[in-house]
């Protein structure tokens, strides 16, 4: 049992403000395993108020950058000494594969710690210009004051670390507000945090629900948001930052194509899908759940994705063998279950998987991952972000037809092509408008900056581009000589 009784509130273990409670329930046993206080306005508060005093007044934001990266490679060392209790964590609390949890959550959170670590070495800080009338300009790229950050609960370490980091390595304070889905890992983070010796004030860890959230995104001690959800929350707070011209980033929601050109590998091409389709049960947002495939093709591809989808072992999580798990939640798993009724009624075919529990398995917040043909691009599954293991097999008539497809959606975060001709691949992927792209994979790098078009966001995430977003510009003329 995993049990939390205070907050970590500016790098101090405080008790909370009420006597409220987080009850984490396991999605595979739905057993209680946990728990954590649960925040409310007047924890912000206090937070809020440790990281304002941090930022104005204390040495945090004034130290040089090679100093605070000092700082984020204690806490780098500090993260990788533990991933394996982290892995175990988000497994337990929210049902990630463990196979994922390792590879997809912990190990590439570290990975990307270290990328950004590389990135802030190379960042122009400060650079000199000649000015148009023949003076000097100074050009500052400076932290942008305290940052909320609100994370979900499908990738938490590795959604928290592409803001949390960027953000101290920029001088910045940060409250930490998780999903109440997954408060344990990210008070299971703020152990480590502790570990790295970060200054006081300079990190709270605050689990709460919406309410919470809000209150800290309107907050007026809060410079800056960052936020990664669903596309509904985003614009929520994208109108509330607006209404006080408050800094904010946004990585939302996405309903990805995956295009198969005719001369693709079909064999490799249905076990990279795996991948990039199912990935955390198909809880990601960057998941391919819009399969293209030509009409020449399509009966083949059906088959073969449908074999594919057929023979993944589902089930307890934390077992090595089982490459599906279950939904975070029953609300989730209800809600993934309302597509199959939602397809079938608008004229798709469910080819494996559709209502019911998996075989085998009685508790648990599982579906049975599904694939649907016969789909056209005007449906709600084709349209609609499920969040779940289901993908839909949509016919298109040539490569034009295809990039059509692919663009005619509201989101525009994640995609891929696959095809035996690279290049090739490469010029369909530039005539697609989504963030980010791959031939004959999908990956996050995190060398890259990773975020959406359209509905799927504001502004980017790692490499260098993703210290950008906590930083100011200052430009300071000095006298001529």
């Amino acid at each position: 049992m995993y049990e939390y009784q205070k907050l970590y509130v500016g790098g101090r273990w405080e008790r909370p403000a009420s006597d409220s409670r987080i009850d984490v329930v396991s999605p595979h046993t739905e057993q209680l395993v946990g728990g954590a206080p649960e925040a409310t306005q007047a924890d912000v508060d206090s937070a809020v108020a440790a990281a304002r005093n941090a930022f104005d007044r204390g040495d945090w934001p004034r130290l040089a950058p090679a100093e605070r990266q000092r700082v984020v490679e204690r806490l780098a060392k500090a993260y990788e000494a533990r991933l394996g209790e982290m892995a175990e964590l988000i497994t337990t609390e929210m049902g990630s594969p463990i196979w994922f949890s390792h590879l997809g959550q912990t190990q590439a959170t570290a990975m990307s710690l270290r990328s950004l670590l590389a990135a802030a070495e190379r960042f122009g800080w400060e650079e000199r210009r000649s000015g148009a009338f023949g003076e000097e300009v100074v050009v500052r790229r400076e932290p942008v004051g305290v940052v909320g950050v609100i994370i979900p609960w499908n990738a938490p370490q590795f959604v928290l670390m592409a803001k949390l980091v960027p953000a101290l390595l920029a001088g910045c304070t940060v409250v930490v507000k998780p999903a109440p889905e997954t408060p344990l890992d990210s008070l299971f983070l703020a152990e480590i945090l502790d570990a790295a010796g970060l200054p006081e004030g300079v990190v709270s860890v605050l689990p709460a629900g919406r309410e919470v959230g809000e209150y800290l995104v309107t907050h007026s001690g809060v410079d800056k948001v960052a936020f990664t959800g669903s596309t509904a929350a985003g614009r929520r707070i994208a109108s509330l930052c607006g209404t006080d011209l408050k800094r904010v980033t946004l990585e939302l929601g996405g309903k990805s194509a995956a295009v198969i050109l005719d001369d693709a590998d079909l064999p490799g091409t249905v076990e990279g899908l795996k991948m990039a389709s199912l990935i955390n049960s198909g809880q990601a947002c960057v998941a391919q759940t819009r399969i293209l495939a030509s009409r020449r093709r399509y009966h083949e591809v059906v088959e073969a994705l449908t074999e594919m989808v057929r023979a993944l072992p589902v089930g307890d999580p934390h077992d090595e063998a089982n490459y599906i798990g279950p939904m975070v939640a029953r609300r989730q798993q209800q809600r993934v279950a309302r597509y199959f009724d939602i397809g079938t009624g608008e004229g798709a075919r469910i080819t494996t998987g559709g209502p019911g529990m998996p075989d085998g398995l009685t508790a648990g917040w599982y579906v049975r991952p599904t694939v649907f043909a016969d789909v056209h691009n005007d449906m709600r599954i084709a349209r609609e972000e499920i969040f779940g293991p289901v993908l839909a097999v949509i016919p298109y008539d040539d490569e034009d037809d295809a990039v059509a497809i692919a663009n005619d959606s509201e989101y525009g975060l994640a995609g891929s092509v696959w095809t035996s001709d690279v290049q090739h691949g490469l010029e369909i992927a530039r005539r697609v408008r989504t963030g980010t792209l791959g031939v004959n994979n999908y990956l996050i790098d995190a060398n890259a900056p990773f975020g959406g078009y359209k509905a799927s966001g504001i502004g980017r995430e790692f490499g260098p581009e993703g210290l950008e977003p906590y930083t100011e510009l200052k430009s300071v003329t000095l006298p001529f000589e």
